[in-house]
């Protein structure tokens, strides 16, 4: 089991989630007519909209294609990029262009898709419920599962230091 006791959020500046699994429990409801829906936990919403008041930069990095990513994201007023295939070439990319350091980037993740995001921040995290190939490489694991205040879980975190 990982010692998160030994993490230090006081650097974070950026925090770059993705979204099913992290912020949805990684299920999903389709109706008769394919309609697809996900439920998305509101403690994480205010600690995005907390985390953003004290500063601290908010964005999803999503593989999935679905329009209930960009709505999620537009109601949280946080950038979204989704349909991504390979987000830690995105990740680098959006690190560089805000004058980051990656040291300064924590990332939060569920599945396989983001090992390499979560080996090159300075705080990679896996949700309680991740891969256990994901939850190997993170620096920290949350106590919360995902799309059950895992988000908000970091984001409390990050407003300690920011106190």
């Amino acid at each position: 089991m990982k010692d998160n006791k030994k993490v230090d959020f006081s650097k974070i500046k950026l925090l770059v989630c993705d979204f099913d699994g992290v912020m949805t429990n990684d299920k999903v409801v389709v109706d008769q007519d394919g309609k697809e829906s996900v439920v998305c936990h509101r403690g994480d919403g205010l600690g995005v909209e907390m985390a953003k008041k004290q500063g601290i930069e908010v964005m999803v990095i999503s593989k999935e294609r679905n329009p209930v990513v960009v709505a999620r994201c537009n109601k949280l007023k946080i950038e979204c990029y989704n349909g991504i295939d390979t987000k830690v070439e995105l990740l680098k990319k959006l690190v560089k262009e805000k004058s980051y350091m990656m040291d300064q980037v924590c990332f939060i993740g569920n599945d396989v898709n983001d090992i390499e995001c979560v080996k090159i921040v300075g705080i990679g995290v896996a949700v309680a419920d991740a891969r256990p190939e994901l939850i190997k490489v993170a620096d920290y694991v949350t106590k919360k599962k995902g799309g059950e205040g895992a988000v908000r879980e970091i984001c409390d975190l990050l407003l300690q230091y920011k106190k």
